[in-house]
Parts: structure tokens; sequence; C-alpha cells
């Protein structure tokens, strides 16, 4: 299992070799088509950005991947820790119809549905089982993290072995949080997550899989930071909230595909 950067179409995708028959890969802020504030690849809708702008960046990330639009989904986040099982979106995922499921996690044991998760400071995971028969999506904030959105994802994939990938996040040294979330966060991942005022979300986030059974070499972690990243990442924590999306996407292929 690792992590790599890799390039597409003329942009950059972080790909996670997984368990075999697994397609997964997170973005960065790189070679879409919208404009300031939200250059270039932004993945959200409400951010503010054009929606053409968005949906072409989204149909460039399926390219990249191999995902079929038309199968591929996204929650609508709310931080906490419901788990929903992916459906098909109405009009797809360039141009979703209705009502998004509220939820920050997906999982699917279906072929070729990709699941997506959009992150600009949380934290991105993807998780899949290690004979390829089942992965999922998280987006993980701190709140999520404490809720248990993690280990409430492992528990909905069912028994099984599984690996995982955590992606770039607000990093240790420069996510702030004050005491009251630090508390929290040490007592739900230990004292060496939060100290001096400043929070470790990837680490809470690797103790989180391994809390919920997976093997501590089974679970692979970026280390990039979004914050202080400017050229490669978006981050609501240093941008504000007129900023753009970056994520996660994830889907089971035929086993003995190759990756695209």
């Amino acid at each position: 299992m690792s992590l790599a950067w890799d390039s597409f179409a003329a942009f950059p995708l972080l790909r996670w070799q997984g368990p075999a028959g697994i397609v997964a890969a997170f973005t960065s802020r790189v070679g879409g088509v919208s404009t300031r504030p939200f250059a270039t690849l932004n993945l959200g809708f409400t951010a503010g950005d054009d929606r053409a702008a968005v949906a072409e960046n989204r149909r460039r990330l399926c390219a990249a991947v191999g995902a079929d639009p038309a199968r591929t989904v996204q929650n609508h986040q709310v931080h906490g820790n419901t788990v929903h099982v992916a459906e098909p979106l109405l009009g797809g995922y360039l141009d979703p119809q209705g009502e998004l499921p509220q939820a920050d996690a997906l999982v699917t044991r279906e072929l070729d549905l990709a699941l997506v998760a959009l992150s600009a400071d949380c934290v991105p995971i993807v998780i899949a089982a290690l004979d390829g028969s089942a992965v999922a999506v998280v987006h993980a904030g701190w709140k999520g993290l404490v809720a248990g959105v993690v280990e409430a994802t492992v528990a909905a994939l069912g028994p099984g072995a599984y690996a995982a990938a955590v992606g770039p996040c607000a990093g240790a040294l420069a996510y702030e949080v004050g005491e009251e979330v630090a508390v929290q966060l040490r007592e739900r991942f230990g004292d060496g997550v939060a100290q001096g005022g400043m929070a470790d979300l990837a680490a809470s986030a690797g103790t989180a899989l391994i809390q919920a059974g997976l093997a501590p070499d089974a679970v692979e972690i970026s280390g990039l930071c979004t914050i202080t990243d400017p050229k490669l990442f978006f981050s609501y924590r240093r941008d504000g909230a007129t900023t753009g999306r970056q994520g996660v996407i994830a889907y089971r292929g035929e086993p003995d595909a190759e990756e695209s």
C-alpha cells in the first residue's frame, strides 16, 4: 500500500495503490477551469463558484480516474458520524438534482460506483477491503472524528480486513485549536494528538482507524498540510469561507483490470 503523486491531463492526483481492484485518488487545487478565488480544480458547488466551471472540474476528475459521472456519488457533509450506503445521484455528479443525503461517509460494494468526499482542511479518508470487495470514503473534521465517523464507517462496511489512506488535511504544525477542542481529541485519541494549542487531525484519524480494527501497517497517512501549501491546496482556515474544495474519489473496479 502506498500514496504517490501521478499526473493525468495536466493535473496532479495523489493516488493510493491500495487493495487490488480499488481505484482511489486525492485531488489538489491544480488543473481545473475555475477562476480566483476558486482557482482552479474546485469540486464544490456550495462555495459560490460558477456551476459550469465546477461541473467541468468534476468531469475532468472522473475522466482522470476512469469513473462514470453518472455513477459518481457525494453526500451533503454535516460534520457528523452518519454513514450512507451509496446510490447513483439523480442528474449525475456533474449536475446533481434534488437533495443530497446528509452524511459524512459513503460505503459501497457495487462495482464502478464512484464515491467522493470533499474537504478544505478536514480529513479525507478512503477505506477498502483487502479483498477489494468494498470501499468507503469519509469526510472527518474534529467533530466527526470525536463523534466516531471513522469507526461508524468501518462498522458499516462489515466484518473483514481493511486498509486505509488518510489524505491531505490541516497539519499538526498549523491547525490551531482551543482547549475545549483539544481536550476532546486527547480523550478520544491520546495526549499526543493535541498539544501546545495545535491539533493533529491526521494522527487522530489514523488512531481512529486502528481503534476500528485496522492493522497499523494497513493505514497510510499522506502527511501533507492544506493550510501551509496555498499553491497545492484549498484551505478554509487560511482563506476563509470563500475557497474551493479538494477531495478524494474511490471506486471498486474489476480486480484484474489495470488502474487508469
